[in-house]
């Protein structure tokens, strides 16, 4: 997990060590902004880094080396990857500016510390319990990128019930298809979803299909060959699931935007 933070801004990524290296190089120059969505992390300052599950402290270091970060913060769940980092961040010459802390989550973090939080490269569910943990320790903050390898529609999900508005999106290529999500809080409902089926845009992503980002066609044709193949003997959610894709299809293909 790396934060990455500066005057306005916290980001974090987690699970570096399984992500290929475009999404690496897309992280590092933070992707959602490249969409002329306007986000503060275009910014060019120097940034504090925290950073968990830093495997060998490699991306909080490139963030040093490259100067994307000014400090970095290590956090590592067992003391036995602690040491490593340790280790990593003293050949590298740059432990004046990396603090090593040894705890689980959002948790080793100071209350107020962060601005936002970018978590990538893990399961939903398991960005899911990261974000519930923080917000029930009260670590949580207003903005969050998401890079989940797995069902980004369960992220909207949770961003809709708790009071996170989907301020920008893309789909970024891989040995997967990887969403990347900004949530930001904010009062009311969200109005990205407005006149879009519901649940074909928590699904699949209403930026995404507004756009007919021509991945997002990929993925929702992906979806069809691969649950129409079970509808005869589906389960009730596999129904749900081919209902759904089925609505995100014509939309891309009837609606005029």
């Amino acid at each position: 997990q790396i934060l990455v933070a500066g005057e306005h801004h916290v980001a974090a990524v987690v699970g570096a060590e399984i992500l290929g290296a475009d999404i690496l190089d897309i992280d590092l120059r933070d992707p959602v902004d490249r969409r002329g969505e306007g986000q503060a992390d275009a910014r060019t300052e120097r940034r504090d880094v925290a950073a968990e599950a830093s495997h060998h402290a490699a991306l909080p270091l490139a963030l040093l080396r490259c100067g994307r970060a000014g400090r970095v913060v290590i956090v590592e769940k067992t003391a036995g990857p602690l040491e490593v980092a340790r280790q990593a961040v003293s050949l590298s010459g740059l432990g004046d500016q990396a603090e090593l802390r040894l705890g689980d989550g959002l948790i080793p973090l100071l209350l107020g510390e962060l601005e936002s939080v970018s978590l990538t490269g893990l399961g939903a569910r398991t960005m899911l319990g990261i974000l519930e943990r923080g917000r029930a320790a009260g670590r949580i903050p207003r903005a969050l990128v998401t890079q989940p390898n797995d069902d980004a529609g369960l992220l909207r999900g949770w961003a809709w019930a708790h009071g996170y508005h989907l301020k920008a999106e893309r789909l970024a290529p891989g040995f997967w298809r990887y969403p990347v999500l900004r949530l930001e809080q904010a009062s009311g409902p969200d109005t990205a979803y407005q006149g879009l089926p519901r649940a074909a845009a928590l699904a699949y992503g209403p930026h995404l299909l507004r756009q007919r980002h021509p991945l997002l066609v990929q993925e929702v044709q992906a979806q069809l060959q691969r649950l129409g193949g079970l509808e005869r003997h589906a389960r009730p959610q596999v129904l749900s699931d081919l209902t759904t894709a089925r609505s995100a299809l014509t939309w891309l293909e009837n609606s005029d935007g």
